[in-house]
Parts: structure tokens; C-alpha cells; sequence
């Protein structure tokens, strides 16, 4: 009895502290918790209502993208500083009159742009007048103070830096230097246009992050979180080290829906860090097992802990690609983590919890998944044709038809699940239990994957955009919390409760407002990173960032990458994940493709940023900031500085990812001719983190020998960088005379790469080179016309020299910073060479020898035993 109320109380000072983490310390009672109530309602409704058709339909709150960000960074200012109070030791109960001030200021000086919208954009670029002045600074200074609060005094530090660059250009080393910004140019770009604080983060959190943040919310709210841990410890959780494996599965799946690491390390952990601990994990390593698990829920799609969103509006690319490119290095994240925590556990000899299995044998356990995959992928085939006819047949008429379709599906899916409710299978997860069942866990909350299909079937198929897809995806899970209960009910033919459905529908205002109070500090963290956005595209530092990069790197692709990895660390010691990928990003990606092509490497956008965004996720991990590591502590009873020390060591297979997909793109399904390379980049992929994993671990079939530890880790660089030695033997690129160019551009395969050096004056009358790599696109035309379609250049020579007639504007060359007049100092091709996939087989060959080696010396040992 003492031991279940301490479990109560522990689970509710964990509770507590996330929410002080995720959405404020302070709970106010009586009429402003009512008041606050309706204030969070509101902001849910209101971002539900402008990301519908409905405000076109109806010429009501039909707003300006600039209008929606100023209403959206209203809200946020008003809930943080009601919630979170001036310091953690002040009261929790009322709001201070100072605190109210300050709402009142910060949404003062966001209304003032919707008041005055029309007068404010018709002299844009014009001279600010002193109430602007005045307004902007009083919101910019509210503005940090609620990110202080919110987010940190880091980011805060960060901003501030970013604003004296922007006004103390002409003081900054030359490298970096500008013609700095005056007063009036700054609030212009910084508080009344859509470049600074009203940017683009702000932006995707308006139009994605908030909508997601709520989904999940409203998932959690209906009971997902419970069931994705249940189901994932009837997978997992009677095998060797089976509540580790199942830590990382279920924190896989609670990152389908959550963003929050320390709300993923409390929901789960406090299932599984008991249990990994009776199993035999140290306090601090089961702690570490759950936060590096939590910490990777935020790159699993299609949340992406807010993220994919800003990828799509940096990179360009739709929401689609972005899930598209993300998915196989998530899948293979969680995969090398499997392969640390199974290490770990088989090293030490851990036990096993005893299954449920009823009556049923192990070849009729396997029959019946093999026969329920082939019955859900046969129904995704029957579902997919179903729709496609309904649409051919029923046309305008198809949205009301699905609907009902979708409910159907819904009741059947709910009735199956009555039927297993009770199932002796079907049990829950405590310290001296039997696992549960797979089949009665999976069918008892099946009901739980049709938002989620919903939504992956409007953006995957039917390609809708992101905010539409979700709304539908909200409007599923709504529906679902308010009927859920009635309806199990009446299927099971008992009276239905009018309290019941009231209480439903209360469920459902609750879960509207913990998604708004979850994102407030999320937008006041995204507007706060809108100021060193708007400071680098006002200053020009990214392209300046070129030189120091270079210079810093000395010129090594392998080196560059080193540094940008270091700045993430460093930076997410202070910074959210998202905050310090957005701040990275916006410095560092553009160089970072710059770079690489000068050095004979096409790294396409999305990895650059990808690799930016998983290094970012280590500062869960990194004191003084480790609060997702700190949770963990909590759980555990642990260590704290050990916890993040262990978490970061299991981290460091995450940081082996983002090395992987730079160097081979076709991880991310791009670049690729033919599937097979795919196929092949996977397998290695897999190759790369068990080797990798039994590197660190120092373990494969039994303890690894120090040859044999060193050795996996070679193994893992070779699957991951078979071109560094291929480059040994075969040089990339060959040279190719002035006077025969056109000729051999000509003669190029389709999608060859051609390498320039040029040199010319720039714009400050300063002599600079360039090196610069294109691809040339599909043969076909003469030399001339290929080079000129896919580049932009139009080269001639003179005399001896060839030099840079025309330049198309917008062109590839003249992005790469190619002028004209320039001179081409030398051309390259890619050369002939054998395919760097021979490189892995090798490799494999050493993994078997190790293997087959440890194989051996096991059965002497089991003999000798």
C-alpha cells in the first residue's frame, strides 16, 4: 500500500515537472483558471477554424499570413506569462499584476499590426514613425522576457547577439563584416513585415506545428499513449532485455504523435525504467535507455518534433518529401539503438519476463503474424482500390460517401475491440507481470490507428497539404473522444450515460486547451528564432559564412561537416531542439552545399538540414540544459550527470547517421537508378549500425576482443564511406583540356557532374576564385546548348583562355557566385571508375570472419562449461 502511494506521488511530481518544462509551472485558480481556460479553447478553435476552407466560405477572420502570425504570437504571450512565473519559487496559484502588465503590453504590441494593418503595409520601406518605434521595441523586449521564461536565457543570450551584429557590422573581423542596419530598417524588418519576428517559424508554427501538437494531444487524450506502450511490450517485452527493447519501440510510437522528449520520457518511462531495472540495468543506464529513445521520437514522422514543417519551407520541397526522405534514417535510428540496449543486455546476462501465450505454440504464433501482416497489407490494397472506385463512381459526391465509410470502419473497429477488452491476454503492465499478449493488445485499442491512417492516408495518397490533412485527422480523433464511450455502450447493449458523453465532450475542451498551453512556449521559442533568422538575411551572413567555414575546415568536406556537428552540440546546450535547428540551419546549410560542391560532393538540401536536425537532438543529452535527461534521472532515481553521460554515449549511433546519408543519399531516396541501390544502401545501412553498436558495446555473440571492437568500427566506416576508399585508388575526376571541353560535355552520360575552377573580380574589386560542381542533366544536345541549359554559362575562348561570355540570371552558375569576365582556370569530368558498392563487399566479408570467429571461440566456451 506505502509502495503504490509512493508510486502515486513520484508519478505526480513527474507529471509536475513536465508541466513546468512543456507548458508552465504555475496552475491560477477561481476565476483566472477559468478565465485562462477559455483563453487556450479560443486559441485551439482559432487555428482549427483559419486552417479551413471556412474563412474563404464565410469572409469571416479572413486574414493576411502577417494578420494570422501576429493573433498566433498573441496567444502564446499572454498563456506564458500567465503560466510561467517571473522565477520557479514564486507562487503558483495567482497571477501578479506585474505578469498582467506584461500580457497587456505584449498583445498591445501584437494587435497594433492588426489595427492598423492597411496603414502599416501601405508605407512599407518608408520611415517608421516614434510610436512604431516605440511599439516594436516594447514587443521585442516582451518578447525575450517571455523567452527567458518559457525557453531559457540561452536563446535569449543568442537573439541579443544576432541584434549587435546586426547594428555593429562595420566592427565585426572583416571576414564577417557588413555596412550594419539603421533603427528604422531593423523595426521594419524585425516587428512589421513577415522576415523577422513574424517570419518563417512563426509562420510554420501557425500554419503546421500547432495544428500536429494538437493531434497528438487529442490522440494522448483519447488514450493512444497507453495502448502504443502495451502494445509494444507484447512485441518486446518478454525478450532478453525485453522493457529496454520495449522503451525504444514504444517511445518509436509515442513519437508518431508527441514532439515533447520529456513528455515521451515521463509517459513511457515510467512503464519501463522499473522494469529495465529488475531486469538488471543500472539506474542510470535504464534512464539513459529511455532518454536517448524519447530523444529520437522527435525524428520519427510525421511530427517530427515541429521540424518537418520548417524543412519543408527551407528546402522547398513538399511535406510529402520531407516524410519520404526521413523515414529510413528514423526506422534505422531506432534500430541501432535495439542493437546497443540487446548488447547490453545479452552481455550481462539479464533474464527474461515469462509471456502470456495461453495455449498457443511458437509455429502457430508465427503462422498467425505472418497471416495478420498478409491480412493488413491485403486490406491496405482493398482499401486503396475501394477509394479509387468510390471516387471514379460517386465524384462530387465522394467526400459525404468516405465519411460514412470511415464511421463504419470505425464501429466495426470498436466492436472488434469489445470482444478483447477483457481477454486474459489483454493485461496491464506492472513490476510482477506476466508480458501481455500480442493479438488481444493489439485488437483492444485497434480503434487508435484510424486518426492516425486518416491522416497518413489525406498526405501519402491523396497528397493533400499538410494542414488540410491534419484537420480531417482532428476532426476523426474528436469525434472519436466524444462517441468512444457511448458507443462501446450501446455495442455492448448497456444504457447509455448522459453524464457520460457530457463528460466526453468535457474531455475534449480539456485536450484543446493542454494543446495550446503545450505550444506556447514553442511559438514564443520560433519567434525568438525568427530574430536571428531575419538578422542573416538582412546582414548577408550566410554567404559570408562561406569563407569562415572554409577557412575554419581548411577546405576538408569531412572537416566542415565536423564543425557544423560541434556548433549544434554547443548551441543545444542552451536551445531547444528546434530552436537551435533553426538557428543552425539558417547559417550554416546554404555554405555547407556551397562547399561541397567545390569540393567534388553534390549534397542535396534536405540532407544538409536533416544532418543539422539530428546533431541538434544531442542537447537533450548535454548538461548545463539536459532536461530531457534530467526527467529520466527523476524516473530512475539516478544520477543525473551519469544519466546524460550514458545517454550521450548511446546517442552517439544517431550522430553516425547523419554521416551516413551525407555521403549516400540514397538512404534518403535520392540519386538512385534503380531500386537495387536503394536496397543494397539499406542492407549496409543495417550492417553499419549492428557493427557500429557492437563496436561501442564491445560485444557481438560474446564479449568483443579490442582487435574485434576496432575492427566493427572500421567496418561501420567502410559501409558508410565506401568512396573514401575508392577515392585511394581511383581518382573522382579527370582533367579535361580547354580546347576539347565542349567536345567532351558532349560526350557525357546523362546525369554526369562537371567540376570548374574560375577566377575574377567580385563586387568589392577583390580577386577570388571559385570551384564549382553542376551535374549536366540528359545527352542529347551538342556541348555548348547542354552546358548552357543546365548551368547558365556560356563560355569562349580567348587566345589561350577561356573565359565566362554570358550568364544566365538565376542561373546555377550564377548562384555559385560565377560572374562575368570571369576566367576558367581548369574543367574536370567524373571519371570512369568501378562502382563504390564493391566496397561493401569486403567489409561484409570482415563482419563474417568476426562473427564466425566469436561463433567459434562461444562453442569452445559452452564445451569447456
Amino acid at each position: 500500500m506505502s509502495q503504490a502511494k509512493d508510486l502515486e506521488q513520484s508519478r505526480a511530481e513527474l507529471d509536475s515537472m513536465v508541466k513546468a518544462e512543456d507548458a508552465g509551472g504555475r496552475e491560477p485558480v477561481g476565476i483566472s483558471a477559468r478565465l485562462l481556460f477559455v483563453v487556450g479553447l479560443t486559441w485551439s478553435l482559432f487555428q482549427i477554424y483559419i486552417a479551413t476552407p471556412l474563412p474563404f466560405v464565410t469572409d469571416f477572420l479572413l486574414l493576411t499570413n502577417l494578420e494570422q502570425r501576429v493573433i498566433h504570437l498573441a496567444f502564446a504571450l499572454c498563456l506564458v506569462y500567465c503560466f510561467f512565473p517571473l522565477r520557479k519559487k514564486y507562487p503558483k496559484k495567482r497571477i501578479s499584476i506585474y505578469d498582467l502588465l506584461l500580457v497587456v503590453l505584449g498583445v498591445c504590441s501584437c494587435l497594433y499590426i492588426v489595427f492598423n494593418y492597411q496603414d502599416i503595409a501601405n508605407r512599407g520601406g518608408a520611415a517608421r514613425n516614434l510610436k512604431e518605434i516605440v511599439v516594436a521595441t516594447v514587443g521585442l523586449l516582451v518578447l525575450f522576457e517571455a523567452t527567458r521564461r518559457a525557453v531559457g536565457l540561452p536563446l535569449v543570450l543568442v537573439g541579443s547577439l544576432f541584434i549587435c551584429y546586426a547594428f555593429g557590422g562595420r566592427m565585426m573581423p572583416e571576414i564577417v563584416s557588413h555596412g550594419g542596419i539603421s533603427v528604422n530598417r531593423f523595426i521594419e524588418h524585425m516587428w512589421f513585415s513577415t522576415e523577422g519576428v513574424f517570419g518563417l517559424p512563426i509562420g510554420v508554427s501557425n500554419s503546421f506545428i500547432f495544428l500536429y501538437v494538437l493531434f497528438g494531444t487529442l490522440l494522448d487524450r483519447a488514450g493512444a499513449g497507453a495502448y502504443f506502450i502495451r502494445l509494444s511490450f507484447s512485441l518486446f517485452g518478454h525478450l532478453q532485455g525485453g522493457p529496454a527493447k520495449a522503451a525504444v519501440v514504444s517511445s518509436a510510437m509515442t513519437g508518431l504523435i508527441s514532439g515533447s522528449a520529456i513528455a515521451n520520457v515521463v509517459t513511457t518511462g515510467t512503464f519501463t525504467i522499473p522494469l529495465m531495472k529488475k531486469m538488471g540495468f543500472r539506474p542510470e543506464k535504464a534512464a539513459a535507455v529511455e532518454v536517448s529513445s524519447s530523444i529520437n521520437g522527435q525524428i520519427m514522422p510525421p511530427v517530427m518534433g515541429a521540424a518537418a514543417f520548417i524543412m519543408t519551407e527551407y528546402v522547398g520541397i513538399s511535406y510529402y518529401e520531407v516524410i519520404k526522405h526521413a523515414f529510413f534514417p528514423a526506422v534505422l535510428a531506432y534500430f541501432g539503438l535495439y542493437c546497443i540496449v540487446h548488447f547490453e543486455a545479452v552481455k550481462s546476462g539479464m533474464p527474461t519476463f515469462a509471456k502470456d501465450t495461453g495455449k498457443v505454440t511458437k509455429g502457430r504464433q508465427m503462422l498467425m503474424t505472418a497471416l495478420g501482416i498478409s491480412v493488413v497489407v491485403i486490406a491496405l490494397c482493398l482499401t486503396y482500390f475501394l477509394l479509387t472506385a468510390i471516387k471514379a463512381v460517386c465524384g462530387d459526391k465522394t467526400l459525404p460517401v468516405v465519411i460514412l465509410l470511415v464511421a463504419a470502419t470505425f464501429v466495426g473497429m470498436a466492436r472488434m475491440a469489445i470482444k478483447y477488452e477483457n481477454h486474459p491476454g489483454n493485461r496491464e503492465i506492472g513490476i510482477n507481470t506476466v508480458m501481455p499478449q500480442l493479438l488481444p493488445t493489439f485488437m483492444s485499442g485497434i480503434y487508435f490507428l484510424l486518426p492516425m491512417a486518416v491522416l497518413i492516408w489525406c498526405l501519402m495518397i491523396e497528397r493533400w497539404s499538410p494542414e488540410l490533412s491534419v484537420i480531417w485527422a482532428i476532426a476523426m480523433i474528436s469525434a472519436q473522444i466524444i462517441l468512444q464511450k457511448p458507443l462501446m455502450r450501446l455495442l455492448k447493449r448497456e444504457k447509455i450515460i448522459a453524464a457520460e458523453i457530457t463528460g466526453s465532450v468535457q474531455d475534449l475542451a480539456r485536450a484543446l486547451n493542454r494543446g495550446a498551453r503545450n505550444m506556447a512556449g514553442v511559438v514564443i521559442a520560433m519567434a525568438a528564432a525568427g530574430i536571428i533568422v531575419g538578422v542573416v538575411s538582412v546582414t548577408g551572413l550566410g554567404m559570408m559564412m562561406v569563407q569562415v567555414i572554409e577557412t575554419v575546415a581548411g577546405g576538408s568536406v569531412l572537416g566542415m561537416l565536423i564543425f557544423t556537428a560541434l556548433m549544434c552540440i554547443v548551441l543545444g546546450m542552451g536551445l531547444p531542439t528546434t530552436a537551435n535547428y533553426i538557428v543552425v540551419a539558417s547559417v550554416m546549410s546554404g555554405p555547407l552545399v556551397i562547399l561541397a560542391s567545390q569540393n567534388g560532393i553534390i549534397v542535396p538540401l534536405i540532407a544538409v538540414h536533416l544532418f543539422v536536425f539530428y546533431f541538434g537532438l544531442i542537447s537533450g543529452t548535454t548538461p548545463p540544459v539536459a532536461v530531457d535527461a534530467y526527467a529520466g534521472a527523476a524516473v530512475a532515481g539516478s544520477d543525473p550527470v551519469k544519466t546524460c553521460l550514458y545517454a550521450f554515449f548511446y546517442d552517439l549511433r544517431t550522430s553516425l547517421l547523419p554521416f551516413f546519408f551525407i555521403f549516400n543519399s540514397h538512404l534518403l531516396l535520392i540519386g538512385f537508378d534503380h531500386y537495387w541501390e536503394v536496397l543494397i544502401s539499406i542492407v549496409s545501412a543495417v550492417f553499419a549500425m549492428i557493427a557500429f553498436a557492437s563496436g561501442t558495446q564491445g560485444f557481438l555473440l560474446l564479449k568483443n576482443r579490442k582487435w574485434e571492437s576496432l575492427a566493427m568500427l572500421l567496418i561501420a566506416f567502410s559501409l558508410i564511406r565506401p568512396g573514401f576508399w575508392l577515392d585511394k585508388f581511383q581518382h573522382p575526376y579527370q582533367a579535361v583540356s580547354m580546347p576539347e571541353l565542349y567536345n567532351t560535355i558532349e560526350a557525357q552520360p546523362d546525369g554526369r557532374l562537371v567540376r570548374f575552377k574560375f577566377t575574377g573580380e567580385n563586387f568589392a574589386g577583390e580577386e577570388v576564385e571559385r570551384v564549382v560542381l553542376f551535374p549536366l542533366g540528359h545527352k542529347g544536345e551538342d556541348g555548348v546548348t547542354r552546358l548552357q541549359d543546365e548551368t547558365g554559362l556560356v563560355l569562349t575562348m580567348e587566345g589561350r583562355q577561356m573565359i565566362v561570355d554570358d550568364i544566365s540570371f538565376g542561373s546555377k552558375a550564377q548562384q555559385a557566385g560565377v560572374d562575368f569576365g570571369w576566367q576558367l582556370l581548369w574543367a574536370q569530368v567524373e571519371a570512369k571508375r568501378i562502382a563504390k558498392q564493391w566496397f561493401y563487399l569486403p567489409a561484409f566479408f570482415f563482419f563474417l570472419i568476426i562473427w564466425q570467429i566469436q561463433r567459434h571461440r562461444r562453442n569452445k566456451e559452452t564445451v569447456a562449461a
